[in-house]
């Protein structure tokens, strides 16, 4: 692989157009439920479906991915085949394995545009994702999250096609303003690879937040930031050695070496089950700042301070009232 450079969010950069294409609906995302014949057996208590039911559902939605009856946006978001496949397959590590406990979801608007700002761990971006499920499955609305995400996504093989269809689109202003103008929540996680790839001495410690390119995307689209703590990730894969030879070589930022991986091989990639601890805080709001203020670098650099230091203060209190890291 080339060697990848990574922009940061917040600088100047060529805007690129996503490659996402829209195809044709041909009809409704999910069948219009009829009204059951008199005498008919009332619905199994199943969670709103039978087996029958969802076989349908299942056969009819491999029929729309045949024939191409449906739909993705200007950016590839896949909106039926995240809620139908990707979230069913992150749920069982969002609740069985890591066990994530939310907090503060009110605190997300029940619509309209909003950045959700949080701290970046782990090693690998699993933080991302599951927060993307923390969104979808506990707004009352049910709301989707679209990730920001750095350029080496949209490089790598399947990684790139996945990504797209999830929501993902790249970390340039232009995009993200699109996206909150539109009145979608957009999740940015602005320590990029400087906190996913820290060691892990330095776990919870918030890393540079940049210049403040996500709070000016979101004073131009007058959209509430809301920080977001993440307790859990950095332990999943504690980082005790960076091989960075080997990072240059395949072109990625660190080559991660922790206690179980390359040692134990395959085996050693799998994370630890961790206890995670969502945390979204009290929005910060945009609203009575004249358009030229996201023009103004003091007020970029004091409202960027204000949202870091609310995750901060919100990571510490988190830490002190957790039992323990497993449980």
């Amino acid at each position: 692989m080339a060697d990848a450079k990574v922009i940061p969010f917040d600088e100047d950069r060529p805007r690129r157009r996503p490659t996402g294409r829209r195809v044709r609906v041909a009809g409704p995302v999910a069948p219009v439920e009829e009204a059951p014949p008199a005498g008919a057996a009332p619905p199994k208590p199943d969670g709103g479906a039978g087996w029958d039911q969802r076989i349908a559902g299942g056969l009819a939605f491999l029929r729309r991915r045949v024939t191409g009856e449906y739909e993705v946006d200007d950016f590839g978001y896949d909106k039926e085949l995240t809620d139908q496949v990707l979230m069913s397959l992150l749920r069982p590590l969002y609740d069985k394995y890591f066990r994530v406990e939310v907090k503060g979801i009110e605190n997300i608007p029940k619509e309209g545009g909003a950045l959700i700002v949080a701290n970046h761990s782990g090693t690998l971006p699993l933080d991302g994702l599951m927060l993307q499920v923390a969104v979808h499955d506990q707004h009352p609305a049910q709301r989707h999250l679209r990730l920001l995400a750095a350029d080496l996504v949209f490089m790598l093989p399947v990684v790139n096609e996945l990504a797209r269809k999830a929501g993902h689109t790249l970390a340039c202003a232009e995009d993200a303003q699109r996206l909150l103008e539109a009145g979608e929540l957009v999740g940015v996680m602005p320590e990029g690879f400087k906190g996913i790839g820290k060691p892990f001495g330095d776990r919870y410690k918030l890393q540079r937040f940049g210049r403040g390119g996500f709070v000016s995307t979101a004073l131009r689209a007058g959209t509430p930031i809301v920080p977001c703590s993440i307790v859990g990730a950095e332990e999943i894969y504690p980082m005790i050695g960076n091989a960075k030879t080997l990072a240059r070589l395949l072109g990625i930022p660190y080559f991660p070496i922790t206690p179980t991986f390359p040692w134990l091989g395959p085996l050693g990639a799998l994370p630890l089950p961790t206890k995670w601890t969502i945390q979204f805080g009290e929005p910060i709001s945009t609203e009575g700042y004249a358009a030229e203020a996201a023009e103004d670098p003091m007020l970029m650099f004091n409202l960027t301070d204000q949202v870091r230091e609310q995750i901060q203060h919100t990571l510490y209190k988190l830490l002190v009232q957790r039992r323990s890291v497993f449980f």
